[in-house]
């Protein structure tokens, strides 16, 4: 009998062994599923995990044997380790000198056959084998070696869980104790960064304010006054107009038969068409200055520059003169129909408030809104048919009534793509926006949310159905405390 020779790198090798810690623990089903597999492949009556230990091989787990170790001289899987890369094959020990007078050949357990696949860790050292064993001469095939190495490949895989879970426990109050110091300075972080988000949300609202009060400003001074001279005057053209067209409609009554110049020149200005296209063209012009006056007007009520405090409005005026602002968003484009807006005003009085931040907060989820129904009612899609085959278009429904609690309430839906479930509980967090980079900065319904609730003693809140829209809910006292 020959004795296994010792492998080059015996001493990290045993190192490598004992860092598993798993010599001599107790029966794992994870391990033993694997020798049960590994003997239904390859039709062998026993199948081991050993390890080799300094003076001996352990059994991890075995199939078909009572035996727990033997003695390291006598092992077959001494010799196996000492070839990681490759199956150690004895098809008949009987035959082979090397094993022919070993004490575990010729008495029990009558090893004959062995196969053996080095159980090789990420460090490159054989710390063991899976081995199946018969007790008769047989041969095995690639495909089996192919199985059993896989199998090495898991059971490695178990040990490496093994002792990652034994350091996981030896640290465990060690993170205990960082963890619950961690949650300290978290919590002290957390509120920090809340005051410095509520801070930052008042700093980014009180310069978009101060930039739409410019705005404003500029737009009324450049445009207002020039609109106003050209509004102005067009009575006064329009008056001349009439006049010239009847001094013209007389001129060819009293002189029917002009001279031959005046009548070519007639001719070439088409003067029927123009007596008749001129006030049309001068009331489509006093209808587009009109239009003009009502947007700077309707810009100025929006912002309400000259309103820094509380005092009574028209909300039903401020809803208006936000969706006039939006207006160019709600008429037909190449994105989608129309968007019709359904007004529901119920008789309500006027309301303490600050007049433009409740603007704003119209502006925002009006916004909102138009950005759920374009994604919806895309430029492929402009109307979705409904179950019950009903053509739906594009829509928001705004309703205004007095509550239960005897406040004022505002309810704004659309018929959009909804708000996803896993947005619920962020919806209102600062920064945070569920639109592509560029196009939302996460600050509308966190700045709307601060405006009611801290500004005016109310409530904001939705309710959404992913896929059929969304309707917020405003309500704020009548009278300011």
């Amino acid at each position: 009998m020959n004795l296994p020779p010792l492998p080059e790198n015996e001493e990290d090798r045993l190192q490598a062994l004992i860092k598993y810690q798993v010599l001599d623990t107790q029966e794992e089903a994870a391990f033993d599923n694997l020798t049960a597999l590994a003997a239904k492949i390859c039709h062998t009556p026993i199948a081991l995990i050993s390890l080799v230990d300094k003076n001996r091989q352990w059994f991890k787990s075995k199939f078909g044997l009572e035996a727990t170790e033997t003695p390291r001289e006598l092992a077959f899987c001494a010799h196996a380790i000492c070839q990681t890369q490759d199956v150690f094959i004895v098809p008949n020990a009987e035959e082979d000198e090397r094993f022919a007078d070993n004490p575990l050949v010729v008495s029990e357990p009558n090893v004959i056959f062995y196969a053996g696949v080095p159980l090789v860790t990420p460090d490159g050292f054989a710390i063991g084998t899976l081995c199946v064993i018969d007790n008769k001469p047989r041969n095995i095939s690639l495909e089996r070696i192919q199985y059993l190495q896989t199998l090495s490949i898991q059971i490695i895989s178990q040990l490496e869980a093994r002792v990652n879970l034994i350091n996981l426990k030896q640290n465990i109050i060690h993170r205990q104790i960082v963890e619950k110091h961690l949650r300290y300075k978290n919590k002290e972080l957390a509120d920090n960064l809340g005051k410095f988000k509520k801070n930052q949300i008042q700093l980014i609202q009180s310069e978009k304010m101060l930039s739409l009060e410019e705005m404003v400003a500029g737009i009324a001074h450049e445009i207002n006054n020039p609109v106003n001279f050209i509004y102005a005057n067009l009575k006064h053209v329009g008056a001349y107009v009439h006049d010239l067209l009847d001094l013209l409609s007389l001129y060819k009554q009293e002189y029917p038969d002009s001279n031959l110049e005046i009548q070519n020149k007639a001719d070439e200005i088409d003067s029927d068409f123009l007596t008749e296209d001129l006030p049309s063209i001068l009331s489509s012009m006093d209808v587009g200055a009109k239009r003009i006056k009502n947007l700077v007007l309707s810009l100025r009520n929006f912002a309400r520059l000259d309103e820094a405090e509380t005092k009574l409005v028209d909300i039903h005026e401020g809803i208006d003169n936000t969706i006039l602002l939006l207006q160019h968003r709600l008429d037909t484009t190449l994105k989608h129909f129309e968007i019709k807006i359904i007004r529901e005003y119920g008789e309500i009085p006027q309301v303490e408030c600050y007049a433009a931040q409740i603007n704003q907060v119209f502006f925002g989820i009006l916004s909102n809104a138009i950005d759920a129904l374009e994604e919806k009612f895309n430029s492929e899609q402009k109307s979705i048919q409904s179950e019950n085959n009903n053509i739906i278009f594009p829509a928001i429904r705004i309703i205004t009534e007095i509550s239960c609690k005897n406040n004022l309430l505002i309810k704004i839906s659309d018929n959009g793509i909804g708000i996803p479930r896993e947005f619920d509980s962020r919806v209102f967090d600062p920064f945070f926006t569920s639109k592509p980079v560029g196009k939302g900065q996460g600050l509308g319904l966190s700045i709307s949310y601060q405006i009611i609730t801290n500004k005016h003693n109310g409530t904001l809140k939705y309710r959404t159905k992913p896929g059929e829209g969304t309707e917020f809910w405003i309500e704020i006292p009548i009278k300011s405390n």
